[in-house]
């Protein structure tokens, strides 16, 4: 949806300035009508699309933490459930947040609501700060009357999500850390070690053992076209960057992640706890089932797993219970859909929902210990392997250096 940029008149006659995202210009007038506001003009907010697609690649893009948006949920629920106008409560708010981009969404938050404009179309203006999934809590709240409570069923969304996520994360670290230290001391090796090698047989005049041959081979290759390797690696990079910005790109490159072996398993461990998790949550906050797995959906992370829901959500909207077009997915696990079932028979959806996702919470820790467990040895045999084979393909001519010697003589 385009971004347009107006000038609207107050019902005091003052001129304000802002962006909105709408469909067109009528959309535009539509929507500041709702706010007792009068469209002077709107033109639509272009950018240069190279810059835009370096925004929305960079891997340093700013972004609002979980742990701030955890620390704000909650504040703010107890400052709503104490009585305090929304816009003092994010006044003192503002003046609490640690880091300055998440100071100036607060005080955009406070600036539009000022004006009129509901707290759920007021988090929809900043997606680096408020997820999709965030803004429809926020909205099922709003509407319910029940702001505070569902602020704080996000905090514990949110704390529950990024725990997760902090288990897998801190499992791969040190596998990580040492696939680093292994590629940095093999590179050493072949960059500055063997050169010196090489200097030393090219006086013996024959022909070198076959492996130290090509471990020289090797090298010569990165030290000449080291610059080119790394132009190629990081074309290569926002080149897969780009690949999956589209939708077939990122269908293909989700299908072939799901089907890996082991970490296939491991990864739609994790989206099942997820989409259990969220969905859950959703309905327990009094969002519409066909709506909440919409959000699900688009917030899944994974194009299968969205395509899945997807399904599912066209066969509920068109009657259907949920568990039944899920299971013709093929996607989801028989104990996930038959505890849906039994959900939605004895009307505990949401129940099963987070039993499921607890579940799930406990296999993706057992399994992130099992491949941590796993990796670790492997990894110091490939680096042993590889160090060796370097070592030994450079010292195999010492063993033959008396013959070599006699040859050349």
């Amino acid at each position: 949806m385009p971004l347009f940029r107006y000038h609207a008149r107050t019902s005091s006659g003052n001129i304000v300035t802002a962006t909105v995202e709408a469909p067109d210009k009528r959309g535009v007038s539509e929507k500041l009508h709702s706010q007792k506001l009068i469209l002077i003009n709107a033109s639509i907010v272009t950018a240069n699309p190279f810059v835009a697609f370096l925004k929305k690649i960079n891997p340093l893009k700013p972004k609002v933490s979980a742990r701030e948006l955890v620390l704000f949920s909650r504040q703010f629920s107890t400052l709503v459930t104490a009585g305090i106008p929304i816009v003092q409560g994010l006044t003192i708010l503002m003046d609490q947040a640690e880091t300055p981009l998440f100071k100036k969404v607060i005080a955009a938050l406070r600036a539009d609501i000022e004006q009129g404009i509901s707290i759920t179309d007021a988090m929809k203006k900043h997606p680096e700060a408020f997820s999709e999934l965030y803004v429809s809590m926020i909205r099922a709240g709003e509407l319910g009357g029940i702001l505070d409570a569902i602020m704080d069923r996000v905090s514990a969304y949110l704390e529950s999500t990024e725990e997760l996520k902090g288990k897998v994360k801190g499992a791969m670290v040190y596998p990580a850390v040492i696939s680093c230290v292994a590629g940095a001391v093999t590179l050493f090796l072949l960059v500055f070690i063997i050169p010196t090698f090489a200097g030393i047989f090219s006086g013996f005049g024959a022909q070198l053992p076959l492996p130290t041959r090509l471990m020289i081979g090797l090298s010569n290759i990165l030290r000449h076209y080291f610059p080119a390797l790394i132009v190629f690696s990081i074309a290569t990079y926002f080149g897969m960057k780009k690949f999956r910005s589209t939708e077939k790109g990122k269908f293909l490159t989700d299908t072939y992640l799901l089907k890996l072996p082991i970490f296939g398993l491991l990864l739609k461990k994790v989206a099942v706890a997820k989409f259990s998790r969220t969905l859950g949550t959703l309905i327990k906050s009094g969002v519409p089932i066909l709506q909440a797995l919409d959000t699900v959906g688009k917030t899944s992370g994974n194009r299968v797993i969205e395509q899945a829901i997807d399904t599912a959500r066209k066969s509920v909207k068109d009657g259907e219970r949920m568990a039944e077009p899920l299971r013709r997915t093929a996607v989801f696990p028989p104990m996930v859909i038959q505890m849906i079932a039994i959900g939605e028979e004895t009307g505990t959806l949401d129940t099963m929902l987070n039993k499921i996702a607890d579940f799930y919470d406990q296999q993706v820790d057992v399994s992130v210990k099992a491949l941590t467990s796993m990796i670790e040895p492997l990894i110091m045999v490939v680096m042993g392997v590889v160090v060796g084979a370097i070592v030994m393909s450079m010292f195999l001519p010492m063993f033959e250096l008396g013959e070599l010697a006699s040859r050349a003589g």
